[in-house]
């Protein structure tokens, strides 16, 4: 990939300055969008309970886009103060290194990728114009500089320790919001199993196998073959159980799926998605692959856009969520927004109460909703950061 640097830096110098000041928002504004007001009724009852919550959604791509995530925004759906208003206590963030052109839900190859332009026109370091690894370290550091300038109020979790800690911190009163840093794709160990410990020494506590299409490591849903776990995925698999980085699944092909779901030893995510039952897309779980994922012990994040739920409205979420619990249990399934993923939804992270509000209506009860909202997700990402001692230093043998 280095041959590409030199025509790259020229065609950046080249540019217009104006592109790289207008083009990150525009471009942005064009694919983050909240369908209607983003206000939807609320009631008392719920109000009153979602202010109770310690909430946990699975995932967001906010750190690819160009705005301080410290401050408000006028465009995507988070940012501190608004994760604040909606009360969230964790946010898992995710980084996303390469999307095909033309991305769909069907088949993408690998050939191609938008992000390269992207890192450009946001004025990134010449280092990520190349580099997958170097874009996720990007991400990272981007989180760390968000820390740093948000004066305690948001804090980096890296380890069970520093989320029970933060949970404690919010029961007391003290206004901090946790931040977990995730991997959208796997392409981006660049086919070397020593990057995973490059990504954990960076603050990263989840690796997505697959997005948009086939890598090194297994095949996507939306790839060209489909296939499942590479050899190379497998060993991939056992380093992150053994290292403390929770698996995430979404977007993996039903292959790959199956692959992991038989050497898995610990609990598995699906950190953002939906349900075939309640939406009969390419992007969501059969029923069958649901009972898999109880009898591993994870748990799926259903998210808030059309392709997930079949409607940007909080009602067709909790539809999902009802029958996650109806089929495996209540303690098998969250939130996954994936906001900020070009996703078009129904209101943004400060108005997530109406999902709250959702499933009192569908009928679950107060403690229902306290798993779904958060509790199962803070279970699940708790313990999957305690590294397998017993894996990682086996017995001697005599």
């Amino acid at each position: 990939m280095k041959r590409w640097v030199v025509p790259i830096a020229i065609i950046a110098i080249m540019v217009p300055p104006a592109f790289f000041i207008f083009a990150p928002k525009l471009v942005e504004q064009s694919m983050n969008k909240i369908e209607g007001s983003g206000i939807w009724p609320v009631s008392e009852h719920a109000a009153a309970l979602h202010r109770q919550l310690a909430i946990v959604d699975l995932h967001s791509d906010t750190l690819m886009w160009k705005r301080p995530l410290d401050e408000a925004s006028d465009r995507g759906h988070v940012d501190l103060p608004r994760l604040e208003a909606g009360n969230v206590a964790l946010q898992v963030f995710s980084s996303v290194t390469k999307t095909p052109k033309g991305q769909n839900y069907e088949a993408n190859s690998d050939k191609t990728d938008n992000i390269t332009l992207l890192t450009i026109a946001q004025a990134q370091p010449p280092r990520t114009w190349t580099s997958l690894l170097e874009r996720s370290l990007f991400h990272a550091e981007k989180l760390r500089d968000a820390e740093a300038a948000a004066g305690g109020r948001l804090r980096i979790i890296r380890s069970q320790a520093d989320l029970d800690r933060l949970f404690r911190d919010r029961a007391a009163g003290r206004r901090v919001t946790g931040a977990l840093l995730s991997v959208e794709g796997a392409q981006d160990l660049e086919g070397r199993l020593s990057n995973i410990d490059t990504l954990y020494d960076a603050g990263f506590r989840m690796i997505g196998l697959a997005h948009f299409f086939d890598n090194e490591l297994a095949g996507s849903m939306h790839g060209e073959a489909k296939s499942g776990l590479t050899p190379l995925g497998r060993q991939a698999v056992a380093a992150m159980e053994r290292k403390g980085i929770i698996v995430d699944l979404a977007h993996s092909s039903h292959k790959t799926f199956a692959d992991v779901m038989a050497i898995a030893t610990r609990p598995v995510v699906v950190s953002h998605g939906g349900v075939k039952a309640t939406c009969d897309t390419n992007r969501n779980l059969t029923d069958d692959e649901l009972r898999l994922l109880a009898r591993n012990g994870g748990m799926i994040g259903i998210g808030y856009w059309d392709a997930a739920v079949c409607a940007a409205t909080p009602a067709a979420t909790a539809k999902a969520i009802r029958h996650v619990r109806d089929l495996v249990g209540i303690q098998h399934v969250g939130l996954g927004s994936d906001f900020d993923g070009a996703t078009t939804t129904g209101f943004d992270t400060a108005h997530i109460a109406a999902v709250t509000s959702a499933l009192v209506d569908a009928g679950l009860s107060d403690n229902e909703i306290a798993m779904v909202m958060g509790g199962n997700a803070a279970r699940l990402l708790g313990r999957g950061m305690v590294p397998n001692a017993a894996l990682a230093s086996p017995a001697p043998q005599g």
